[in-house]
């Protein structure tokens, strides 16, 4: 324990039993009419209290703008973008009901914009034009077993025509030759021709490899005896001639086990001024649950997520350019779980810290690495503690982002597992060979932890749950702040809202964090009671907005180039001893790989300040940047928005 923290403990402390004894003091029945949660109301308001531990605030949005947000994205006006698409709702799904708000922080204004699709567990990042990239969401609902009551499940469609594709339309039937079943497919589905092979020393055609495509089916009818137990040809119904003779499907079981969601390839940019949603050619995958990263060349990485039947994508990431809004496939393969976190290193590789939200074979793809997206080398990383338990844990990289070093916070088993992890990983990728060690531990096993960069170059971590989804009541109302320098943990005041699934945590332009959502399977601790979606939107002030002041930013340039130099009024300049750019976060189901904090040089004359950007554009992508002052006592300014271009 740091002194630092030390003092503040002792001070709480101190602070409190001097209070209670007051108060006994002068009537001990009244006290005790008091009631224990009126007490901890008065305590948490204290200024003495906020001073050292912060302050949490519930906003409730009037009904009619009530939504289950999943994610959010700060947008560089300042204000910040909810999506909820369908907020995991099947009723919403199937009305097409989906949700998108446009929240201002500062003038608490709130409307609602139009969602062209259920961009519920879409992926997102952000543009160097200052648009919001999003890309995927949900083309069907899962069904549980016990609830689907047609067999069903992939045919994989061959086309053995070298000369043309064939699109086969919804609604396809095809029949089993051996077991004589018939099963309509859901969606059109495109089959390219067949490839010509030929042998490369001689030239000579070898033969037609078919062109494959993919198409969800289902028997017409409800019942166990639809089932298939083995593979099969399947003729399709429609088709004559050569047609007829070179197109066909090939199933595997199509059975009544659990149906996956289903994803879209819906792609677009929302922008920030205009406040709506720009279509954008969609991808060549059909993904749910993807990440989306920046690469060193500005382009963004699509990468998992499940596909239009409900598998995992099976590797193959794609890249989409922002200057011609198109997608093309990397040249080579390399599979992940669901919303792997994905983080872009400053010799322009891709860390990998092993995090993910879920989905995925538990032998694929789960270790941790440095991944060089050009040749497909993964460079595995040892040391990693409770690696069994890294789905639903958080990443985050540590301020100053050029010491790229990276915090693993907590996690869980695989599925639905009781597993959780109390650890804390550290890892430092500068290091000549890097491994990671442990942090300080968190008191409970948590899954879900949020946690946010502040502009004090330390890091905020809240809530989770120690079980799946929250179950049993295990909503973690706890929050700390970790502390890079000493590698240490001050507990502060605890939040009013559990948060688990469906959760996250921004970082405002004013130097407070949001939270948002939570989607508990469960309300009480026997799980009978179906859980609600948590509509409730939390605000923290962390300790240093209850000092006595915070120094002022003003005037400066709205763009600096990376080496470039931009200089800023402050009455308080010759009391500043940090400058950070922090990028605005994009964040859901424990996936953030946009935030960092940027430790920018400075100098001060008079009331300027002139500060410089550096120069590697991976550590600085282009875009839009929030840059705070600090000063001596730990206090940032309020933000100034920057564009490096």
């Amino acid at each position: 324990m740091n002194d630092r923290a030390g003092h503040r403990r002792v001070r709480r402390l101190a602070i409190g039993t001097a209070v209670v004894l007051a108060l006994a003091g002068m009537n001990g029945p009244w006290l005790y009419r008091f009631g224990t949660e009126k007490y901890h109301e008065y305590q948490i308001n204290r200024p003495e209290y906020k001073a050292d531990n912060g302050h949490w605030d519930i906003i409730e949005f009037p009904q009619k703008y009530r939504q289950d947000t999943i994610h959010a994205a700060l947008l560089r006006t300042g204000k910040v973008l909810l999506i909820a698409g369908s907020g995991n709702n099947q009723d919403n799904f199937d009305a097409k009901k989906f949700d998108s708000r446009i929240w201002d922080p500062v003038k608490g204004t709130i409307k609602k914009v139009p969602t062209p699709a259920d961009l519920f567990c879409t992926g997102h990042t952000q543009l160097a034009n200052g648009n919001l990239l999003i890309a995927g969401g949900t083309k069907r609902y899962e069904k549980l077993k016990g609830d689907v009551t047609k067999a069903g499940g992939l045919m994989v469609v061959h086309n053995e025509n070298p000369d043309k594709p064939i699109t086969l339309p919804a609604g396809t039937v095809f029949t089993g030759k051996e077991n004589g079943k018939s099963f309509v497919s859901k969606d059109p589905v495109l089959v390219p021709r067949a490839k010509k092979v030929f042998d490369k020393a001689t030239g000579k055609f070898l033969r037609n490899d078919p062109g494959l495509g993919r198409t969800y089916v289902e028997a017409k009818k409800s019942g166990t005896k639809y089932e298939t137990g083995t593979q099969d040809n399947y003729r399709i119904q429609g088709l004559t001639g050569s047609e007829a003779r070179n197109t066909y499907g090939i199933a595997q079981k199509l059975a009544l086990d659990k149906k996956d969601f289903q994803g879209i390839r819906n792609a677009y940019e929302f922008d920030p001024v205009a406040e709506k949603y720009i279509k954008v050619d969609p991808m060549n995958e059909a993904r749910w649950y993807p990440t989306l990263t920046t690469l060193s060349d500005g382009k963004i990485l699509s990468v998992s997520g499940l596909d239009d039947i409900g598998q995992l994508v099976p590797g193959k990431n794609e890249i989409f350019d922002p200057k011609t809004k198109k997608w093309t496939y990397t040249s080579k393969i390399r599979q992940f779980p669901t919303y792997p976190a994905l983080f872009l290193m400053q010799n322009g590789k891709i860390f990998y810290s092993g995090s993910n939200a879920g989905y995925g074979p538990d032998n694929v793809g789960r270790t941790p690495g440095i991944w060089d997206v050009d040749t497909n080398k993964f460079t595995k990383l040892p040391g990693l503690s409770d690696a069994n338990m890294m789905e639903t844990s958080g990443t985050v990289l540590l301020p100053p982002a050029q010491d790229e070093k990276f915090m693993v916070i907590g996690g869980g088993g695989v599925g639905e597992s009781k597993l959780s992890s109390n650890k804390t990983r550290l890892i430092d990728l500068k290091d000549k060979n890097p491994k990671f060690t442990d942090g300080p531990e968190l008191e409970k096993g948590t899954r879900y932890p949020q946690s946010s960069v502040l502009p004090d170059d330390t890091v905020l971590v809240s809530g989770g749950s120690e079980d799946y989804r929250g179950r049993s009541d295990s909503n973690i109302h706890q929050a700390r702040i970790y502390h890079p320098d000493t590698n240490t943990f001050d507990k502060v005041a605890d939040p009013l809202v559990g948060r688990n699934y469906h959760s996250g945590s921004i970082l405002l332009p004013d130097g407070r964090v949001m939270f948002f959502g939570s989607d508990s399977l469960y309300a009480d601790k026997a799980n009978t009671k179906p859980g609600k979606f948590e509509q409730r939107i939390e605000i923290y002030t962390p300790p240093y907005l209850y000092r006595d002041s915070r120094p002022s930013l003003s005037g400066g340039p709205q763009t600096i180039a990376r080496g470039g130099t931009g200089t800023f009024s402050s009455p308080q300049a010759s009391a500043i001893k940090k400058v950070r750019l922090i990028r605005p976060s994009a964040s859901t189901h424990v996936t953030d790989v946009d935030q960092r904090s940027i430790a920018l040089d400075f100098k001060t004359a008079g009331n300027k300040i002139t500060v410089t950007v550096p120069k590697n554009k991976n550590l600085v992508q282009s875009g839009w940047y929030m840059l705070f002052v600090d000063d001596d006592q730990g206090t940032p300014s309020k933000a100034q928005w920057v564009k490096v271009p």
